[in-house]
């Protein structure tokens, strides 16, 4: 489960895929709203990841 939090470093890591302006979003390019994108995204899946571990007694 903890694989999960490697997704958003793998997502960002990799430059080249996002590096580019289209499709926008209200006016942001591709570049800065994928980015933002991850916020909520990797927040979830801290906490997805903290309660499985609270379900396995891990701490």
């Amino acid at each position: 489960m903890r694989l999960l939090l490697l997704l958003p470093f793998i997502g960002l890591l990799w430059v080249p895929f996002y590096n580019r302006e289209l499709p926008s979003l209200w006016g942001f390019p591709f570049f800065y709203w994928y980015q933002f994108a991850w916020v909520p995204l990797t927040s979830l899946l801290i906490w997805i990841v903290f309660r499985n571990g609270l379900k396995k007694g891990e701490e």
